[in-house]
């Protein structure tokens, strides 16, 4: 709650405001029926400090204040709530680009959906209905209990006692009685999220291996443990409410039956039976509203832990700023090792790349080339040795800086749902057109494109579905090409391809080699027939 409420800061004014809206508000609320009270001792005959053209007076103002301030009070918060939503989206963005790729590696994308969306929208009702109602029911508490103290000190604290069962010992016990319900509830939506978009995904396969009506009573079973979960929760929910009316009216009681018993002691009069005992029944508004939390909030508070467990997330390998930059002139691994966990992948590695060569690496599946790559990147951080660039080692080197000197191609290439021409300006937001045909005439592509219905303009399906893998990976080729960084970092580059379109390829990356530095990672001998070096990696070591 502590660091939920500390992103608030930014619009602290805003929650004053709401605060001091929602407090008057109240107080106007209550007031209505206390002076109410009073119009009925003038009636009666009893000697009051107003006249009856004042109460009703007082009571029509209060009326339209309260209308007025009620709404200020919501719109305020929800202004800040809304706010901070989009605040909250942008940090947790901001940090799974700081936790990518390394920390998101095997990560459930179902999960991390659900948490951007539902998880974050969840916190409405913390930013919205908890922190300016609870500072306001505190603050609107105190305040009458002075006011019900003032015909008798004992009836002021059965007030307090009234506020602190209903706003504070009720949520309390249901919150403990709740346990961890909120949290295995969005704990189990974000699995069936995982499962219903792993399901999409696989529909083909689904339907050819005949797995149907498994996937769909898995994902009943799943559905069903979730609402059964829900279930609980409501119950739970309906009990907290049962509970709150049920102490509401006997403090209600208590009040009517110990102000009636002080007026037998001649301790109060007639009005001290009367204001106190309606003004603490119109005053548990504020008091409810937190009664009412005790149960919901377990799901917010759960949905905050998942938000703020990516925020407070460390990367592996932090942003490097502050030093000057620098020009590629070559790179180098010296002694390198690195394990993920207990297993190592490469083991006392040792490469040297020179400017405008190409040097290729070959090996086994699981003999660690595209980790190497992916520590040229800073990816990851390796455990020993050093991974150098231009005499630098990557981390002395500006993250920034480093990446506008690389471009890395992987066996998959992610398309996102757009064109075609704007997939491949990912690569450089500023490219003209021509540099993009440009760049795809070097990937063996352009031919392609322009069979398509709009050319460059033809929108790819989500994850590029419409396009084959061969297509997609030379739009990643492409990519690179348009990158025109002078490290090129290629794994698996012509897998998807024929020989036709590898040789096409291949023969653009030579003529291009002039002034690029390239490492080639394949499987085939007719692609390292470009290289100028050959290194084998066969488990985790150079030869």
């Amino acid at each position: 709650m502590r660091k939920l409420i500390g992103l608030v800061k930014p619009l602290t004014a805003y929650m004053i405001l709401a605060i001091a809206m929602g407090l008057i508000g109240h107080l106007c609320a209550a007031f209505l029926t206390v002076f109410g009270g009073y119009a009925v001792l003038n009636v009666l005959g009893f000697e009051t400090s107003l006249n009856l053209t004042v109460l009703f007076a007082s009571m029509a103002v209060f009326a339209l204040l309260r209308a007025a301030l009620r709404y200020g009070e919501q719109a305020c918060n929800h202004f800040i709530a809304f706010k901070l939503l989009a605040l909250i989206r942008d940090r947790v963005f901001q940090a799974l680009r700081r936790l990518c790729p390394a920390k998101l590696e095997g990560k459930d994308k179902g999960n991390l959906v659900s948490v951007i969306t539902s998880d974050i929208e969840l916190l409405e009702v913390f930013y919205a209905h908890t922190i300016s109602p609870a500072a306001i029911a505190t603050l609107f508490s105190m305040i009458l209990c002075l006011f019900i103290g003032q015909y008798h000190w004992s009836l002021g604290l059965l007030a307090l006692a009234a506020y602190l069962m209903v706003g504070v010992v009720v949520p309390l016990i249901t919150s403990k009685y709740s346990g961890n319900d909120g949290m295995r509830f969005r704990t189990r939506s974000g699995d069936l999220s995982s499962f219903v978009l792993d399901s999409l995904r696989g529909l083909a396969e689904t339907q050819q291996y005949g797995q149907g009506e498994k996937r769909l009573a898995e994902m009943n079973r799943r559905t069903n443990a979730l609402a059964g979960d829900e279930e609980r929760m409501k119950r739970t929910a309906g009990r907290n409410t049962a509970c709150t009316n049920t102490i509401i009216l006997a403090f209600d009681l208590a009040m009517l039956f110990a102000s009636a018993g002080l007026c037998q002691q001649h301790l109060v009069g007639f009005d001290g039976i009367l204001i106190p005992t309606v003004a603490l029944m119109s005053s548990f508004g504020p008091v409810v509203a937190l009664a009412n939390l005790g149960s919901t909030l377990q799901n917010t508070f759960a949905a905050g832990n998942r938000v703020l467990d990516i925020l407070e997330e460390t990367p592996v390998a932090k942003e490097v700023t502050g030093h000057a930059d620098i020009a590629f002139t070559g790179a180098d691994a010296q002694n390198v090792y690195f394990a993920y966990g207990e297993e190592t992948i490469l083991h006392d590695v040792s490469v040297t790349i020179p400017r405008n060569q190409i040097v290729g690496i070959v090996g086994r599946s699981g003999s660690g080339k595209s980790t190497l790559l992916k520590l040229f990147m800073r990816f990851w951080e390796v455990q020993k040795g050093q991974v150098s660039l231009s005499g630098h080692t990557v981390n002395d080197i500006n993250t920034a800086n480093l990446r506008n000197m690389e471009s890395f191609v992987t066996q998959e290439t992610h398309l996102f749902h757009d064109s075609i021409k704007n997939n491949l300006r990912i690569a450089r937001l500023n490219a003209t057109d021509e540099e993009i045909v440009t760049a795809c005439k070097k990937a063996s592509v352009h031919d392609f494109i322009m069979t398509l219905p709009k050319g460059y303009d033809t929108p790819v399906g989500e994850l590029g579905d419409t396009l084959s893998g061969g297509e997609r990976q030379r739009l990643g080729l492409a990519r690179a090409f348009l990158h025109d960084a002078p490290f090129l970092l290629l794994d698996e580059p012509t897998s998807n391809l024929d020989s036709l379109n590898e040789a096409g390829i291949l023969r653009s990356q030579r003529e291009e080699g002039q002034d690029k530095t390239v490492v080639l990672v394949s499987h085939r001998a007719s692609t390292m027939r470009i290289a100028d070096k050959v290194y084998s990696v066969e488990h985790g070591r150079m030869s």
